[in-house]
């Protein structure tokens, strides 16, 4: 049975390539040879039931994995159906060859292939990224099949002969290279395992041959035939002493004499095999996908709902999607979507499975059917991965779209926290875009929630096509309460995702436009009175005299100033900026991210004056009075203020100009 050589490799210097280059991360081997030995328990398990083997009563199948730093040897024993010489000459000897691949080839019209991890004949071979030298210990559970035994150092050349196991299965043994003794240190190894092997279909235990033994305290009752004894305890029993009705006292017995046994701890697997996603819906209970959330993404705050995908054809697929509560100002809106092949982890947010906007959410997506390459790190076949994504984008906006139909409290509950999703979907998937469009709410001023048809609506007889909006209910309070005085309705439009997410709506819907209400004085904010040609003639002179006045006052010859006379004689001056101009600006700043500058482009600001006010009544009679420079510019400064912020300097002026009007008016 002896045998050496070199490795019988197709293709040319492929080993080179592979040890090197294969994979990116060196502690993915932990998932290769991990999933391969649950690849082989798997199979044992389909051949079992197709009455190919037969399993013992006390069979408990299981990959154990075995660290020891300090012999810097990582031990992967599985009890699956092992390897015959032939079969390990095959599989290992000749790498071009893959033993899942066969296995399924050979038994394709006796069983399904669920579960079967396999098409990945290299993954042995990441051992080698890691370690000097590999051993391979593995029995076949044919009848009569010898024991053998495989090493190789450096991963060129091998000796096989006859081993010594006892029991079908397969142990792989990696004694490290120095740069990679770290995966031999148990909370590193659990760490890695936790990552890769977390849900896989098999039970895998983790045991630090160099750690002190633990044990626990167990009750008689509680005692099982897996329990190895280290001592029995007895407990005496408790007595009390109690007084008798008599006056004299005896001793009562309060519970009787226990015996407890000490045992060494029993193992915990670290891997839960019957993950959330493969369940059906209707099994599962909301407790439990808050408790899957909070296990998977280390993440306490409640999602806010969820959607199950179960799909058997034409692909097979299952999942859970979560919508995460964010908080917009303090958090990045990045989520996590961690992508498993039958229960073996891939990657996180491979972004041709998941449609981009959906990156935001949080969640599991388990298919089988992946076309990965060799290294499990890529996608083949785009047509395909395609429709995956296609798939899924579906399954979401039906979720959402169902939820607004018949659950319409409860999506308006969400809505405030999920519509960056959705806009963001709306802009990046047209498909998305079109089942989803009916469903978008606008809240308004009332906090009363929207779709575009009502809002339009409202608006009809005085604004056809016109939808006004605020960005900051703070900074735009004056014109909201012009606006609610006026019986004029607006929406309230907050996140940076809107300024795009408008402008496609625009685009959607001709001949809509969204105007922020500080865009422009409304015609319905202005005094209807007629005026003769006459009046119309001193209105425009007096217009063109109080911008004078006030340019020269602020020192700004390019200022923009209106005048309008105003229902609200109470308002004396206000900003506003044009719709175009301050999208243009908004644009600017987006692009100074990017090492652009937004000074390029200036807002175009207009200071409105109400001809109906006091204070500007004042300014127009007295243009050349020692008080009026002061005058206009506590008006700027205030319709200013009105609209947003001071710069600190013009800040700094405008207190102590007020300090000093209230002074004159107190004579203080």
């Amino acid at each position: 049975m002896a045998k050496s050589g070199s490795l019988s490799i197709n293709s040319e210097n492929i080993f080179p390539i592979i040890k090197k280059w294969l994979y990116s991360d060196h502690d993915i081997f932990y998932r290769e040879l991990v999933s391969n030995g649950c690849d082989a328990i798997t199979k044992l398990k389909k051949l079992a039931l197709m009455g190919e083997y037969e399993t013992p009563d006390d069979e408990t199948y299981k990959v154990q994995v075995t660290v020891n730093p300090k012999e810097k040897t990582i031990r992967i024993e599985d009890n699956g159906l092992g390897m015959t010489e032939d079969e390990a000459d095959e599989y290992i000897n000749q790498i071009a060859f893959s033993g899942a691949q066969d296995f399924l080839n050979k038994y394709k019209d006796k069983a399904n292939e669920d579960q079967i991890i396999g098409h990945f004949g290299l993954g042995f071979y990441s051992a080698f990224m890691v370690a000097d030298k590999v051993t391979i210990d593995t029995l076949s559970y044919k009848p009569d099949a010898k024991p053998v035994h495989w090493e190789s150092e450096g991963g060129t050349e091998f000796d096989m002969k006859e081993g010594t196991k006892e029991g079908h299965g397969t142990v792989i043994t990696l004694y490290l290279n120095e740069d990679s003794a770290e995966f031999a240190n148990e909370y590193r190894a659990r760490e890695i395992l936790d990552k890769y092997c977390a849900f896989m279909p098999v039970e895998i235990y983790l045991n630090d041959e160099t750690a002190e033994p633990q044990y626990d305290t167990i009750e008689k009752d509680e005692l099982t035939d897996k329990d190895t004894i280290i001592e029995t305890i007895v407990e005496p029993a408790k007595t009390e002493e109690k007084e008798k009705e008599d006056g004299t006292k005896e001793t009562v017995e309060v519970s009787p004499a226990k015996e407890k046994y000490k045992i060494a701890r029993r193992p915990v697997a670290v891997n839960d095999t019957n993950p959330l996603w493969n369940k059906h819906p209707n099994e599962c209970t909301d407790e439990e996908y808050k408790e899957f959330y909070r296990k998977v993404f280390q993440d306490f705050k409640e999602p806010l709902f969820w959607i199950h995908l179960n799909m058997d054809y034409p692909f097979n697929l299952k999942g859970i999607l979560y919508f995460p509560k964010i908080n917009m100002e303090y958090e990045s809106i990045e989520g996590k979507i961690k992508l498993y092949n039958n229960q073996v982890f891939i990657a996180d947010n491979i972004k041709e499975v998941i449609p981009e906007f959906l990156m935001l959410l949080k969640g599991v997506i388990d298919c089988p059917d992946l076309p990965l390459n060799v290294s499990r790190s890529a996608l083949q076949n785009d047509g395909f991965v395609k429709k995956i994504s296609d798939y899924i984008t579906k399954k979401v906006a039906d979720k959402l779209s169902g939820m607004c139909k018949t659950d319409r409290e409860n999506y308006e509950k969400y809505w405030d926290d999920i519509n960056p999703f959705i806009k963001f979907g709306c802009l990046k998937d047209e498909k998305f875009d079109e089942k989803m469009k009916d469903y978008i709410l606008y809240k308004n001023l009332d906090g009363k929630y929207l779709t575009l048809a009502d809002c339009l609506e409202e608006n009809k007889e005085k604004h056809e096509n016109k939808i006004f909006y605020v960005t900051d209910e703070k900074e735009q309070s004056q014109y909201i309460n012009m606006f609610k005085e006026a019986g004029i309705d607006a929406v309230i439009l907050p996140n940076p995702i809107d300024s795009p997410f408008m402008q496609h709506v625009e685009q959607k819907n001709e001949g809509l436009k969204f105007l922020r209400i500080d865009a422009d004085v409304n015609e319905t904010f202005k005094d209807a009175e007629e005026t003769d040609e006459a009046a119309k003639e001193q209105e425009k002179k007096d217009a063109e005299t109080l911008a004078e006045v006030f340019k020269k006052a602020i020192g700004n010859d390019k200022l923009n100033v209106k005048v309008e006379k105003l229902k609200n004689e109470g308002l004396a001056s206000m900003i506003t900026v044009s719709e175009e101009s301050r999208r243009m600006q908004d644009m600017m700043k987006m692009y100074s991210m990017y090492g652009g500058g937004s000074d390029l482009f200036p807002a175009e600001e207009t200071l409105v004056l109400n001809a109906n006010n006091g204070l500007v009544k004042y300014v127009l009679n007295n243009r050349d009075g020692e008080k009026t420079p002061m005058l206009c510019e506590q008006l700027y400064d205030l319709a200013k203020l009105a609209h947003g912020s001071l710069s600190p300097e013009r800040m700094t002026k405008f207190i102590a100009r007020s300090s000093e009007i209230m002074k004159e008016e107190y004579g203080a």
